[in-house]
């Protein structure tokens, strides 16, 4: 019936767990409504495990120990380490050493929720066959040596059970007898795993699939605004492709990166600190050069009508004499202000604004 699925290669364990919580979201949650209908409580229980366990792994397992974006308190750490293991993504080790394999090997054979392979396989695929044996963990040598890290490592199925389902079932319980207890275990529960884990999945699958890459174009990593508002401000992946080392993904004042808004007011109240930033030059510089690599594959294009090629050369060569003038600054060491950014960001906005116009126009019906 099915065969193109390699079922010999099927890991059964995760993928029945994905498919089963997946279904009792779509069966079991709406009976349970149905029947018992739905309270605040179960609503804010459901959200309070969401951000819990949706910033313990943007914040913990991606920012703090994958990229070492800053340093936390152990309250923090600890936190993060027990909400994040209740999203069911596994241990900070193993989710860490794919990260990082994903970052060094982006889009190629090794990185293990390559684009390249189908967006099946980037969103959730690789987790459901086995086409790799599991790393050995060579690039996470520094986290081996944190002891909190092995523990949770070492028990990680028992404490995502007992934080996942058992937790809010038992805040359910107290709060309203078995039946909360049995709506706070499918919604703040099951409910609550499924949606982190497709939000999760998202990244690696949407985020290299659909949305702008204003920073590079050299992998396939995008920013999008929209998935940044479900996954906790993940969305700016091309931004953090580039500068993966930045506790920032949304980097820009109006990008929406609550993971940044927590992470920025812990260190106001002493529970983080040393946090790594890229310099506005070297982003906007960033911005310039793949301005230029758009502009320069765009003329380069035959099929560009004569019209288009004037406006879209105009177009570079005023940026062209903005680098130069850039250049020239540097060379001669002068300070670089706030306002010379600007100048220079609004000239690379003007520059690549003269694409999407003339895409319109190009798109528009004659």
């Amino acid at each position: 019936m099915f065969p193109q699925i390699p079922f010999h290669r099927v890991n059964w364990l995760v993928s029945s767990f994905l498919i089963g919580t997946l279904f009792l979201s779509i069966t079991a949650v709406p009976v349970y409504l149905w029947f018992f209908g739905i309270d605040p409580f179960q609503i804010a229980l459901f959200f309070a495990m969401l951000a819990a366990c949706g910033f313990s792994v943007t914040l913990g397992y991606h920012r703090l120990f994958s990229h070492l974006t800053f340093q936390a308190h152990w309250i923090v750490r600890f936190f993060t380490v027990i909400f994040g293991a209740a999203a069911f993504e596994n241990s900070v080790l193993l989710w860490s050493c794919e990260h990082r394999s994903h970052h060094k090997h982006v889009d190629h054979d090794d990185d293990p929720y390559c684009i390249s392979k189908g967006l099946f396989y980037a969103h959730m695929g690789w987790l459901m066959f086995k086409l790799k044996p599991l790393p050995r963990f060579e690039n996470v040598a520094d986290l081996k040596k944190d002891p909190l890290l092995i523990w949770q490592d070492r028990y990680i199925h028992l404490i995502a059970v007992l934080v996942a389902f058992v937790l809010p079932a038992s805040i359910g319980f107290l709060w309203g007898g078995w039946k909360a207890a049995l709506g706070a275990f499918l919604i703040a529960g099951v409910l609550r795993v499924v949606t982190l884990q497709q939000a999760t999945f998202c990244i690696n699958s949407l985020c290299h699939y659909i949305g702008a890459q204003p920073y590079s174009s050299k992998c396939s990593a995008r920013d999008s605004w929209i998935l940044a508002m479900i996954t906790f401000g993940e969305g700016y992946h091309n931004y953090h492709h580039e500068f993966q080392h930045d506790y920032r993904n949304g980097v820009k004042p109006w990008q929406i990166d609550p993971t940044k808004w927590i992470i920025w007011t812990l260190s106001k109240i002493g529970l983080v600190r040393n946090l790594r930033r890229v310099s506005t030059e070297k982003i906007v510089l960033a911005e310039l050069a793949e301005a230029k690599c758009r502009l320069e594959t765009t003329l380069a294009n035959p099929a560009l009508t004569e019209a288009r090629a004037t406006y879209i050369a105009s177009a570079y060569q005023t940026l062209l004499e903005t680098a130069h003038w850039w250049n020239q600054r540097q060379a001669e060491q002068l300070e670089v202000t706030r306002e010379m950014l600007a100048t220079l960001r609004n000239q690379i906005r003007v520059a690549t604004g003269a694409l999407r116009i003339q895409g319109l126009r190009q798109r528009q019906p004659t």
